[in-house]
């Protein structure tokens, strides 16, 4: 069974005019990444809404389709269940963070859904070691770096066990070098946990190269969807609003110029071994 299926939804808010989401499908199996990208306004949030359940249980509108997670209708599911299902980590990590010290805002969850102490205490260790982040315990969230606060926040997300967990523009905030950082992490999390990820991104060459899929939204609509190298070498992305990573543009030049790479390239750090530099 597939974790995550939705089968031509389109969805359109109470005080809007057009369907922000039209005859959307996808089907997404157990332990992938996918790079969710497309131009502002092309609906990527509202997407995000109807896996989490916010859509249609908190934003009402005209609701038509199935969105299924983990055998898990949303629609006829109560939020407390999906949201053991479906972990969301937002752009800005304030809006997660607010306990006295990064251990205690970790377990917050966990305390919520009453798991017993001994397992709140192995959940919130793991998610720490997974994140690189035990030395931070005892630390007040206010006093951590924005890279550091959305380790935290991610922690906590981990912390639930979710299957599915879903990423607004997680590196909106970040230096390019901690937004780097911070996308390892998500691999290693993706291959050691099988935890699968949803990433809204704008800055592809980031995050690709942890993909195994990469889906382009414009107008409501899936206009594109399969391995990010065929995507972003093989397809006209620029006119639904993305940007293609630089590297992607000097393969494809390389390419007219009957210059042919070994092999596909994703991120600026795969070029030094491939061209000998």
């Amino acid at each position: 069974m597939a974790l995550l299926e939705i089968e031509n939804l389109n969805f359109r808010y109470l005080d809007s005019e057009r369907e922000v989401i039209q005859d959307f499908s996808l089907s997404m199996e157990h332990g992938e990444v996918l790079v969710l990208a497309g131009p502002s306004g092309c609906g990527k949030s509202t997407l995000l809404r109807a896996i989490n359940g916010l859509i249609p249980h908190m934003y009402q509108g005209e609701y038509k389709g199935r969105v299924v997670v983990d055998g898990m209708e949303v629609a006829k599911s109560e939020m407390r269940a999906l949201a053991q299902k479906v972990g969301f980590l937002f752009q800005n990590p304030e809006n997660q963070i607010f306990m006295f010290s990064v251990e205690r805002d970790i377990a917050f969850g966990l305390e919520n859904l009453g798991i017993p102490r001994q397992e709140i205490r192995e959940r919130v260790d793991n998610a720490m070691r997974l994140l690189g982040i035990t030395n931070l315990a005892k630390r007040a969230p206010h006093e951590l770096s924005d890279g550091q606060k959305q380790r935290v926040a991610l922690a906590g997300v981990l912390a639930m066990d979710p299957k599915l967990v879903i990423l607004d523009e997680p590196t909106s905030l970040l230096d390019p070098l901690t937004a780097r950082e911070l996308v390892y992490a998500i691999g290693k999390i993706n291959k050691e946990k099988g935890t699968s990820f949803i990433i809204v991104e704008h800055r592809l060459d980031l995050v690709v190269t942890v993909a195994d899929r990469l889906a382009v939204m414009y107008e409501g609509k899936k206009i594109f969807d399969d391995r990010p190298e065929k995507v972003l070498l093989e397809c006209d992305v620029e006119p639904y609003g993305v940007l293609v990573p630089a590297v992607t543009k000097l393969q494809r030049q390389l390419s007219r110029q009957g210059i042919p790479l070994p092999r596909r390239l994703l991120a600026p750090e795969e070029l030094p071994v491939e061209l000998g530099v």
